[in-house]
């Protein structure tokens, strides 16, 4: 099992290569709902995720409504329009976090209908939000160590000493 990241319209190629590393490296499936804006094959999507692409699992719907029907589950919808910080959340494995556009976040409807499940990262006040990639790496992080970073390597080598 893994954690889900789910990006809802992103609109920004090297953010979802930065994401989409992210969950190479935590084993996180990546999950694009479209419309995306712009292409999947786009050269600064695959720059930004590096060559970890055979590491991934990345998974495309054409609308909100076409992921959810085929993802059941526990879902996490972030937003800065929340009052629950995402460290108040007891994540387990399989979860879906749930992200937004850059410019405009994840529809009100969608988190008014699921305001109970709706977390925000802390910021100052005057700031908009973060980089959606550092959004996304900051919980996930969080979601895995709950979970003891279970199936991670936690040390390192020095390689020349």
């Amino acid at each position: 099992m893994a954690f889900h990241i789910v990006l809802v319209e992103p609109e920004i190629p090297q953010n979802t290569g930065n994401i989409a590393r992210t969950c190479a490296v935590t084993g996180a499936v990546l999950h694009l709902v479209g419309p995306l804006g712009f292409a999947i094959d786009d050269r600064q999507l695959k720059r930004a995720g590096l060559d970890y692409w055979h590491l991934l699992d990345i998974r495309q719907y054409d609308s909100f409504d076409e992921f959810a029907g085929k993802n059941p589950g526990r879902y996490y919808y972030l937003s800065t329009k929340s009052q629950k910080n995402y460290s108040e959340v007891s994540y387990q494995d399989g979860d879906y976090l749930i992200f937004g556009r850059e410019t405009r976040g994840l529809p009100e409807k969608l988190l008014h209908d699921h305001y109970d499940s709706c977390v925000r990262i802390p910021m100052m006040g005057e700031a908009r939000s973060l980089n959606l990639s550092n959004a996304v790496a900051i919980v996930v992080y969080e979601a895995l160590r709950q979970q003891g970073f279970a199936g991670m390597q936690t040390a390192g080598a020095l390689r020349e000493y």
